[in-house]
């Protein structure tokens, strides 16, 4: 486990549930948000320049660096998630930055094993990289120019097809890694840099149009995220809209923590990629970063019930929280929510320790893997006892209408495979 998750995790355990009022409460929602997504946004352009840098000067060294940027990224973004699910704001916005699995042929080209073009998904390796002109439903499309515009208006979610994924973290992931043809073998994917290049030392062709592609994509994650930070600034409409009615901004925040919980983390992120034995179903799939990404989605869960953020640079933004409110309704609640969450997040930390060990997720996934089975598993139970006890948190505090999303995965395992 690295320094800054031991620190968040110590700074987190040894606080006490303040007092708190409901408007209080969600006055500490709002400035974790604001501060979690701000963080986003820093560390989004970090990877900007670093991508910047990648094509101005492509080498081994500068794609590296881009990827680190990358994965820097990815972490406090991560702990965003829990605001999902109970804001309508970030549900219509958050497949933009962060929708998966995605179709990867859409973007560039795939190892041939990937297949072609789907009855689901006809576009499934259309190839824009090295396709400037195509039909993309009944119109002709001129894609001479690749633009934030035209990743964003024209190309994703395509057809109205989910996988078409044109955007965001994901598919910049796939052109700074490029697939990973590991199966469950460990290893991530392997983009050469000169994949970047110019010249004859460019490989599988198009080599400007990738790089426009990376750029378009880069400067439309930060242009996404700041606009998302400005909503829940002071006077923003996703700050504003938690002020109009404080019940219904305590059941927002109670959503997205039972939701992200159960029915995403648990079940869509977790056991149906067990279930399948499918590295695909990762959610960082081509970096290898999932046992991160599965890190800070339940550290984001506990953020917004502690009341509780550490910031990129250490910074503590801290108020009021659920926690405390429901400690003086039934403390007895509270205690035990407080447990399952450091025991879901203590579940989580051995699978992120034994991955950056070597022991990758994609390893964990594979059939008839005791070890991997039983750390996914152990995480996945501690996830669902932690969202029964978030159930018990929405009784105590006599809130009604507040339902969580599910999963196949967890309630009706045999539809899976159907």
């Amino acid at each position: 486990m690295t320094r800054m998750a031991t620190a968040m995790i110590l700074a987190l355990s040894v606080s006490t549930p303040a007092w708190a009022g409901k408007a209080e409460v969600l006055d500490t929602y709002s400035d974790i948000a604001h501060a979690g997504y701000e963080d986003s946004v820093i560390t989004a352009r970090a990877l900007r320049e670093a991508v910047e840098t990648l094509l101005d000067a492509p080498s081994a060294g500068t794609l590296a660096d881009a990827r680190r940027a990358w994965m820097r990224a990815r972490v406090p973004y991560q702990q965003t998630e829990a605001y999902r699910f109970g804001n309508p704001i970030v549900d219509d916005w958050e497949g933009k930055v962060n929708a998966w699995p995605l179709d990867e042929g859409l973007i560039d080209y795939v190892d041939a094993a990937y297949g072609g073009a789907r009855d689901e998904n006809p576009y499934a390796v259309l190839n824009v990289v090295a396709t400037p002109r195509f039909t993309l439903s009944g119109q002709e499309i001129d894609a001479t120019s690749i633009t934030p515009a035209l990743l964003e208006e024209t190309l994703h979610e395509a057809d109205e097809v989910e996988a078409n994924v044109a955007t965001g973290y994901h598919a910049i992931e796939f052109l700074l890694w490029g697939q990973d043809l590991n199966g469950t073998a460990h290893g991530a994917g392997d983009r050469p840099w000169t994949d970047f290049a110019t010249g004859d030392a460019c490989t599988n062709g198009n080599c400007d149009r990738r790089g426009a592609y990376l750029k378009a994509a880069t400067d439309l994650l930060v242009s996404d995220l700041e606009w998302m930070t400005a909503q829940w600034a002071e006077g923003g409409a996703a700050r504003a809209a938690l002020a109009e009615d404080e019940d219904a901004g305590i059941k927002a925040i109670l959503t997205g923590m039972g939701s992200l919980s159960y029915g995403e983390q648990a079940g869509e992120r977790m056991k149906l990629g067990l279930m399948l034995n499918d590295p695909e179903e990762e959610h960082d799939c081509f970096s290898d970063n999932t046992h991160n990404s599965h890190y800070y989605d339940g550290l984001g869960i506990r953020n917004v019930y502690t009341g509780e953020y550490v910031r990129i640079d250490g910074s503590l933004v801290a108020g009021p929280s659920l926690s405390g409110l429901v400690a003086e309704t039934a403390p007895d609640v509270d205690a035990a929510l407080r447990d399952a969450l450091d025991e879901t997040m203590a579940k989580l930390g051995r699978i992120k320790a034994a991955a950056e060990a070597g022991f990758s997720y994609d390893q964990m996934l594979a059939r008839d893997n005791a070890a991997g089975e039983a750390l996914v598993m152990g995480a996945v139970d501690a996830l669902v006892v932690q969202t029964r006890e978030i159930e018990r948190a929405v009784t105590a505090l006599k809130l009604d209408g507040v339902a969580f999303e599910g999963s196949d995965s967890l309630d009706d395992p045999d539809a899976v495979f159907q």
